[in-house]
């Protein structure tokens, strides 16, 4: 398809103008051709009528030279008609040769600006569309309309980003599903009886849609399952929820194949689910000495493809209007683990990466390999991540037995015992247990090979060959200053007024003192728990009374005690009009929180990752964070002459204390109201800096490929 510049576009018009003249030109001289061959007609009829006139009265011979030499005018006349008329014809051929060109070229134009309107509803979507379609292939092979190879067939072609699948379905994609389903039939299923029917429909969807042949170079990638408790924004509680979804877009773009799975939970925002819909089958899965049925749903979020299991089972497990906190969680997610490898082992794929998330869904890895490996289901490696090594799933070890696990095999010091005391740990037999096992940045596995490992320190350091540590990223399209659709003024970092526009926008939205625009603001958006370094919170905020600043809090706590300390600091500071605190979460005032905060406070005890700092970053908001975790792993301080200066980005303490903290604070103060110049040049740094999720995908992408790699080698 050529493509034309805008040089090329003015050439063309250039010529539509001439070829409108030569139009004009060529219909003038056919006109005044037509003038004179009427008029040379008429002129002959006279001369004839002339000659036999003088004939007949024997005129003298000078008036018959006369006659023969008005004969020769009209013979000129006649040959330059001749002439004229041949030239006419030439000047038509070469219009209509112009104009066939012309409406070729034009046609082109017009196609590939059809083609680029097509780009969009594919190019926009085409993780949505390869991911319905390969709902639609699951749900068909569950519901048993095709079989194992044909599903396998097609599942290849979905991983290689097809064409032919994608024509069909876009061209049938306002049909019913069967005629979807016999279309993509036709192309898995060998044969030349369907080759005039792909030609046909190939030229029926070009000529309807155009379609763009994107990533029909993508070279096949791996499929990979992540199951989990959480995934945002549908079912979101904490970080892991961003985890799922983030990581999982961003493999997605690498071109793997990437599914997640989910309990149907009755409180999940099924607002955020696109073509949310349950399959018509039941899938049956081992729990308690029974099989209960579990109705599958199907659906895509931020363009993933998403599989809700809802148990049919008497206890109602994720029927709670709650994620967690639930008595019987060990026994509600223990099931659900056991669901979701029956699904996977039901629907007969061939995964090369399952990937589980914390105790809730550990119980996958020992599944797998105890039970479902020995069932053939085996092509797969299973990795595990940690994301706060402070939950680990604990219960009595007969619990085990609940969904199939051997509790005699497992209730062993080297496998699913607890090191501390006689109960199972679900968190140590997923490191046990899994080819992978990861945590949420470089520091936290350091630290939890020691006293942050919560007892598992020794377990870590015998499994520590594959143990690592990757540092999250962030959904930088949701958290992006400059599309932000939540602040008053959207900005980046080239041009700050519209910073300076947020802070009094939010100044004045929370009945803030603005006489002082530079007055600077310090936010925190926190869990108020003891992790997150609550009496270092509280004494930021005076702190920053006492610095001459202004402080926003945004949190709520879920302990009874640490809520009603807060609930005492704000009404303290009720008339304070430097000082608020909103003890709840509010998503669209985190947005503009920070947007208008100058500094950013994250005191933490213990931190495996952190979010907020890098957020706050990518708004300008300068970090104040205490070194850990991946605190430790993000933010640099602006005064460690031992640290590049262009990687430093914010200020840190080390001891977990008030006078730590106060030093933190009283140098970013010091460097923002005495350095104007310098610390607008470190927030222009600080919102430069890529923390998306691509290096981390990249990482993970690595030890996947590594993994399936040694399970080929191995089969």
């Amino acid at each position: 398809m050529m493509k034309l510049g805008p040089r090329k576009y003015d050439a063309w018009w250039e010529k539509v103008e001439k070829l409108e003249d030569l139009l004009e030109t060529t219909a003038n001289q056919v006109e005044h051709a037509a003038l004179v061959l009427d008029h040379n007609h008429d002129l002959q009829d006279k001369l004839d009528k002339l000659d036999e006139s003088l004939q007949a009265a024997n005129i003298s011979k000078f008036s018959s030279y006369l006659v023969d030499l008005l004969q020769q005018k009209v013979k000129s006349v006649e040959e330059r008609f001749q002439a004229c008329n041949h030239e006419m014809h030439s000047q038509i051929e070469l219009y209509e040769h112009s104009i066939v060109e012309f409406h070729g070229t034009l046609s082109k134009l017009i196609e590939e600006s059809e083609k680029r309107s097509l780009e969009n509803f594919t190019g926009n979507m085409p993780s949505e569309l390869w991911s319905r379609i390969s709902l639609l292939i699951d749900g068909w092979l569950l519901e048993k309309k095709i079989s194992y190879n044909d599903a396998n067939t097609l599942r290849e072609m979905v991983r290689k980003r097809d064409s032919r699948l994608r024509e069909a379905y876009l061209s049938c994609r306002d049909t019913e599903s069967r005629e979807v389903m016999d279309n993509f039939l036709r192309m898995a299923l060998p044969g030349t009886r369907y080759s005039f029917f792909f030609a046909e429909m190939r030229k029926h969807v070009y000529r309807k849609y155009l379609v763009c042949n994107l990533y029909d170079s993508c070279s096949s990638g791996l499929h990979i399952a992540h199951i989990a408790a959480e995934m945002a924004p549908v079912a979101k509680v904490g970080g892991l929820a961003d985890v799922i979804s983030g990581l999982g877009k961003a493999l997605q773009k690498k071109g793997h194949l990437v599914e997640i799975i989910l309990p149907k939970y009755d409180c999940m925002q099924v607002d955020q689910v696109s073509n949310l819909k349950v399959l018509d089958v039941l899938v049956q899965s081992y729990f308690e000495g029974n099989m209960f049925n579990n109705k599958i749903w199907t659906g895509t979020v931020e363009g993933l493809p998403v599989y809700f299991i809802e148990p049919e089972h008497p206890a109602k497990f994720f029927w709670r209007a709650q994620y967690y906190g639930e008595h019987d969680d060990f026994k509600r997610f223990s099931y659900f683990s056991r669901a979701a490898l029956e699904l996977l082992y039901q629907s007969g794929k061939k995964v090369d990466i399952i990937h589980c998330h914390d105790w809730q869904t550990a119980f996958v890895a020992p599944l797998y390999w105890d039970v479902y490996a020995n069932l053939g289901f085996n092509s797969a490696r299973i990795c595990f991540t940690c994301h706060n090594f402070e939950y680990q799933g604990s219960a009595p070890a007969r619990d085990l037995a609940w969904c199939g696990l051997d509790v005699e095999h497992l209730d062993r010091p080297d496998r699913m015992r607890d090191n501390s005391h006689g109960r199972i740990n679900v968190v140590k037999g997923a490191i046990v247990y899994s080819n992978i096992v990861t945590t949420v940045s470089p520091t936290y596995a350091l630290e939890v090979r020691s006293e942050g490992g919560r007892g598992l320190q020794d377990t870590l350091k015998v499994h520590s060959r594959k143990f690592l540590g990757i540092l999250n990223g962030i959904d930088t399209n949701t958290w992006n200053p400059s599309t932000d659709r939540y602040l008053k003024v959207q900005y980046n970092a080239n041009d700050l007024q519209g910073k300076a526009a947020n802070k009094a926008a939010l100044r004045k939205q929370l009945n803030l003192a603005s006489a002082y625009p530079s007055q600077p603001l310090v936010g925190c958006i926190t869990r108020l728990v003891p992790q997150k370094g609550v009496h270092l919170i509280r004494h930021a905020i005076y702190k920053t009374a006492e610095l001459g600043g202004q402080f926003v809090l945004l949190g709520s706590s879920p302990v009874p005690d640490i809520q009603r300390e807060f609930e005492g600091i704000a009404e303290y500071f009720q008339n304070n009009n430097n000082i608020r605190l909103l003890l709840k979460y509010d998503d669209a005032l985190s947005h503009c929180i920070y947007a208008a905060s100058d500094m950013f406070i994250v005191p933490s005890i213990f931190e495996p990752c952190g979010l907020t700092q890098m957020i706050a970053m990518r708004y300008g908001s300068v970090p104040i964070v205490r070194k850990t975790g991946g605190l430790n792993d993000s933010v640099f301080d602006f005064d460690d002459e031992a640290i590049p200066m262009e990687v430093r980005n914010g200020f840190t303490f080390v001891k977990a204390d008030e006078q730590g903290l106060s030093g933190a604070m009283e140098r970013a103060f010091n460097c923002y109201t005495r350095k104007p110049e310098v610390w607008k040049q470190l927030v222009q740094k600080d919102m430069r800096i890529d923390f998306s999720w691509d290096t981390s995908a990249s990482q993970y992408e690595d030890i996947y490929q590594k993994a399936a790699a040694r399970a080929r080698a191995a089969a």
